[in-house]
Order: C-alpha cells, then structure tokens, then sequence
C-alpha cells in the first residue's frame, strides 16, 4: 500500500553534493538567501549537522597537518 503524499510538501530526494556544498559555503559565511531557505526546505537538519561534524573535523586535521608541516 502506497502513503499519500501531504498537499503541500513536495517528495525531494537530495543529493550528497548538495548537502556538502551547502556545508561548504556555509562555513564561509557566503549564502544566497534564496539558496538558504531553498536548502532549508529540502535537506534534513540530522544529515546537515552530521556533515558539518565531519567537515569541521576535516578543516582541524588539515590545519594541524599544515602547522606541523611549517613547524616541523
């Protein structure tokens, strides 16, 4: 049996590399506000906040590869 979809909230499936690139330029600080409420509607705040886990633990790895590279 079939679940019927609720008028007014569209079935979107989003991809991983519009998650990533909404993390991504949210950690700049550059968003178009029409992307932002865009992104809003159609990603799951779960699958963003996990992505900006990882992307923040990135960000801190290659900073302190870079450091003990210059360091070092």
């Amino acid at each position: 049996m079939v679940e019927a979809q609720k008028p007014g909230k569209p079935v979107q499936k989003t991809s991983i590399l519009k998650l990533l690139k909404a993390v991504f330029w949210s950690f700049f600080g550059v968003r178009r506000r029409a992307d932002l409420e865009s992104d809003a509607a159609q990603l799951n705040p779960l699958h963003l906040i996990v992505a900006a886990v990882i992307g923040a633990a990135l960000f801190i790895g290659v900073l302190l590869l870079v450091v003990r590279a210059v360091v070092g």
